[in-house]
Order: C-alpha cells, then structure tokens, then sequence
C-alpha cells in the first residue's frame, strides 16, 4: 500500500522536474543568441549591424510584455484565492532599490528618445522603437516586481517557468547590452589618456558608433548623448536586480512553503550612529575623490599620477578600515553560541552565491594587477601603490563575504521561555516575593495570578501596589527599615541581556558602515574612475588588447558585487 500511494508523489514530480530542466535550457539558448548577437555588434561583424541586436531584444520584451500581462490578468480574476507566499523574497527595500533604479532608467530612455529625434535622419527606426518599447517595460515589470515578486506559484506551473526563465535570460541580455555600450564608452575615453601618461607604443583606434549625420540641435544632443552615459550605471543595476528577483520567483514554482518563516525586520536608524557617521565621512571623501579623479585624469602626466596615487590611498585606508570592521564582527559571532538556519530558501542561497561569484570579477583583476607588479621591468612611483591596494581588495572580499553569508544563515534571536520570564520582586508582610509571569502576559495586562499577591514592576526604587499591605510598605520605606535583594539569577540575566544588547549594537554599526563603504566603493567604478584602465602597468605586461578584454569582463561583476553586498549589508542591519 505504501508503494502504492508513493507513487504517484514520485511519478508526479518527474514533468515538473523535466520542465525546469527544459524551461532552463531555452533560457540559456535565448541569452547565447543574443550574447552573439552582441558580440557580432561589437567587434563590427559583416552584415550585423545594431538594428538587428535591438530588434532582437525588442522581440523579447514584446514576448515578456504578453506574459506579465496575462499573468496579471489571470491573478486579477484570482483575487479571492489565498496563495503561499514566499517572505523571504521580494523584500520592500529591495523593491524600493530597483524602483529607484527604474525612474532613472526611464530618465535615459527619455534622453535616447530625445538623441534619435535629433539624429533621426541617419538612425534606424528601431533606435527609436527601442527605447519607447523598453519604458513600457519597466514600467509594467517593476508593477509586476511590487506586487507578485513574493508569489510561489502553483498552477500553469509548466507555461510559468517559460514565462519567468524568459523574463530572466531577457533582463540579463538588456544588463549585457547596457554593460557593452558603456563599456565601450570609457574604453575611447581610456585610449585617450594613455598617450598624456606616456604610453605612446599603444595604437590608439577609437571605435566610435556614432552617427554619420549632423545634429538638428547641437546643444541638446551634447546633453543626451553625455548625460546617457552618466546613467547607464544606474539601468544596469536596474536590470541584474529584476534578473535576480525574477530568478527567485522561478525557483519558487511549485514548491511547498515552510509556514515557520520570518517576520518582518523593519530597519532602524536608532543605535548606528556611529556606523553611519563614520559611513558617510567615507561616502563624501569617496564623491570628492572621483570628481578630483575625473577631472586630472588624462589632463598631463602628473596630474594623471597625482590623481591615481590619490585613488590608490584613500582606497587602501578605506578598505583598511573595512577589513577591521569585518574581523570585529566575525570576533563577536565567534564568541556567540547561536545556530545556523539550514531550511530551504531559494532568494538566501541566491544571495550567497552572488556574492561568492561577482567577487571573483575584482579578485581576477587583482591578481592580474599583483602579476604585473612582479613582473614588470619599470616601475612609476604611483604603481606601487596598486600592490597594497589589490592585496587589500582580496583579503576585504573574502572578510565581507564570510560575515554576510554567516549573518544571512544565523537564526534570529528568539527568546525562550527562561529568558523571556520577567523576575517581578514585591514586598509582602516582611518577606520576598518572586513571581516569573510571561514577558507578553505582562505587557497585555494578563499576568497570571497563581497567588494573592499582585505583582509590580520597578521603576526605580519605587514600587507600587494594590493591596492593603501598601501603607505598611510605604511606611517602611520611609524609615528606611525595609530593602529589596534582586537575587543571584536576576542580575545573570539583566547583565547578560546587557552584554547581548551592546554586542548586538556594536554588529549594527559594523553593518551600517560597510554597506555605506560598499556603496562608496561601488561610485568610482561606475562613474568611469577605474585605475585598472589608466594604470597603464598591466597593459605594458599582458598587451593592450588581453588586459582590456579582461577588463571589460570583470569590471561589470565587480561593479555589481558592490551593490549587491549593500544590499545583503542592509538586510544583514534589519536581522541583527
């Protein structure tokens, strides 16, 4: 009978299994063509031109649009129905992060839109179809994100993980095409500043996409075309996040939900103050170097050493500064005897992973920074700085890393019956009552009473009660004949509850000012301060052409590790 009724459960699973699989597989096909696609684009292939990359990627968020518009449809004509809901995914920050993200992706969109009307005599149409298309997206993808990103799905299971893995790969190919363009825009402003630096042995080939007409409005087209790259970091984020989400959704269809989950952990600015004072020093000095940075850069050889030595220092102090924190609050978990929580969750292991695996971008060019170090024949001054800088970027990762997956992993604080019993001490006829009444039937007025007595709470060295022994304990207290003992266990508890509080304090701070040196650190390179280009050392060691490839392919993931791992340190500061 067993066998009997097992089977089915067993049988059942094998489609479901078999549809992942699948679903997956076409995910992965969908980004191959449009990664070589991109590539094609790239490198100027023969007959790919950017018409065919948009209009690919244009079919795709048509696709996504009819699928998040029948799903909506169908959750619409479903209201009624009570659906599992996964708390750990979809968590109102985040949400906010990539609300945020997408207003000022549409802000580019606007600002491309703008760019092909000035330049719409000698650009295809779908550069103008694109951007319309892609604000219609986000615009309907981020209402989608808000209001579904928790679902786990159970019904239409199979065509759902079609629908979710194709929303996935498409938002991965528009990061892809957005990490591309900008890429190749700080590359031609690259290959300028190598010649002020002396590096005059480099062919400079710039490979300039831009159109072969002239512009209707010259002022307005200088400010979309620059201001588009000054926003081109913030749609990247957009899209690797609703990649991320989407991902979590997917691998939620159709599982069973654990009813045991969290609650919610709302964020608090009281108790960081320090964390967020020292945080945001590091912030502002982290804003005044790029700008300094930006603007010497490229402008004479000294001024472009000046400038990376100037980068290389407040980096290394800053990162410091970050490796300190990280072992301090690995130090206190060390000493606390609190478990893992090891149950199923899809969004938790996803975080881990992430971190671990856009670390790798910034650990790569490291190494490759340390390689050329060692081995290079001449040495500038302003290069040797770049040894402690890329040691130092290691070692903070790997830090950061085990502190923010053992935070994620630990299991909330929750007080058990011994701990959560309040020890009420009174005063009746001479002699010393301890009553331990439950901590929530106390603060609801429910305190049980076993005995004649009514228990009070201190406040102070006063203490009031409701009975008829009142006066005679007033009367005692004020000639000073009558005292109250706290006994042995209840000054254990007030000063280990004491300890607990300041450890606790002391991990929020940590939190609160990596997360704000994560997004200091997550600036520069965004922004177009990257010494990995301008160093020049790397280039002499590996070619021109190697170290930039390396460059371009580690650079996005260690531009997302930083984000990323605000994130994770935001919610690391809610849990603790």
């Amino acid at each position: 009978m067993e066998k009997a009724t097992g089977s089915p459960a067993v049988g059942g699973s094998y489609p479901q299994k078999n549809a992942e699989i699948l679903s997956s597989q076409y995910g992965i096909n969908l980004f191959l063509a449009g990664l070589l696609l991109t590539f094609a684009w790239a490198v100027h292939a023969v007959g790919i031109s950017k018409s065919h990359l948009l209009s690919y990627l244009i079919t795709l968020m048509l696709i996504q649009l009819l699928w998040m518009l029948w799903y909506l449809c169908r959750s619409c004509t479903q209201r009624r129905l009570i659906r599992d809901k996964d708390t750990h995914a979809g968590a109102r920050w985040l949400k906010c992060g990539i609300t945020l993200f997408a207003v000022i992706t549409l802000i580019l969109d606007s600002f491309k839109i703008g760019y092909y009307i000035d330049f719409s005599n000698c650009l295809s149409p779908t550069e103008g179809i694109f951007p319309v298309t892609h604000a219609v997206h986000t615009i309907l993808q981020v209402y989608f994100l808000w209001c579904h990103a928790k679902d786990v799905i159970q019904s239409f299971k199979t065509l759902e993980r079609f629908g979710v893995i194709h929303s996935v790969f498409t938002n991965l190919l528009l990061w892809t095409n957005g990490v591309l363009t900008e890429s190749k825009h700080q590359l031609n402003e690259h290959k300028e500043r190598l010649i002020t630096l002396g590096f005059g042995n480099i062919t400079i080939v710039l490979d300039d996409h831009a159109p072969q007409c002239n512009c209707t409005t010259t002022t307005l087209c200088s400010i979309f075309s620059q201001g588009i790259y000054y926003l081109y970091p913030f749609n990247i984020e957009y899209h690797i996040l609703a990649s991320t989400m989407l991902y979590v959704l997917w691998k939620n269809i159709g599982r069973k939900v654990e009813h045991h989950q969290q609650n919610k952990t709302p964020f608090k600015f009281h108790g960081i103050t320090v964390g967020m004072i020292f945080g945001l020093i590091v912030l502002t000095s982290t804003i005044a170097i790029v700008v300094v940075y930006l603007i010497q850069i490229g402008g004479s050889k000294i001024k472009s050493e000046l400038a990376l030595t100037m980068f290389y220092l407040h980096a290394i102090f800053v990162l410091a500064l970050m490796c300190t924190a990280g072992i301090v609050a690995l130090l206190i978990y060390r000493l606390e005897d609190r478990s893992l929580d090891n149950s199923k969750n899809p969004a938790r292991k996803l975080d881990a992973e992430l971190l671990v695996g856009t670390a790798a971008g910034s650990w790569l060019l490291s190494w490759g920074s340390i390689l050329a170090i060692i081995c290079a024949q001449a040495h500038p001054k302003y290069t040797w700085y770049n040894l402690p800088y890329s040691v130092l970027v290691i070692i903070e990762k790997y830090i950061q890393n085990l502190f923010i997956i053992e935070s994620i992993h630990r299991e909330q604080e929750r007080v058990n019956d011994d701990i959560k019993t309040l020890r009420i001490v009174t005063v009746s006829c001479g002699s010393t009552l301890s009553l331990t009444p439950l901590y929530k039937e106390i603060y609801n007025g429910r305190a049980t009473r076993d005995t004649t007595e009514v228990p009070c709470l201190f406040k102070g060295n006063i203490c009031g009660r409701e009975n008829d022994g009142a006066a005679v304990a007033t009367e005692e207290m004020s000639q000073g004949n009558s005292s109250v003992m706290h006994s042995a266990s209840d000054f254990s508890f007030y000063s280990r509850n004491a300890v607990t509080n300041n450890k606790r304090r002391i991990l929020k701070n940590i939190a609160a000012f990596l997360f704000l040196c994560n997004l200091s650190l997550w600036i520069p390179p965004a922004f177009g301060c990257r010494p990995e280009y301008d160093n020049g050392l790397e280039e002499i060691v590996f070619g021109f052409e190697p170290w930039i490839i390396v460059v371009n392919l580690a650079m996005p993931f260690s531009i997302f590790y930083r984000m990323h791992s605000a994130a994770s340190l935001f919610e690391v500061n809610c849990k603790t």
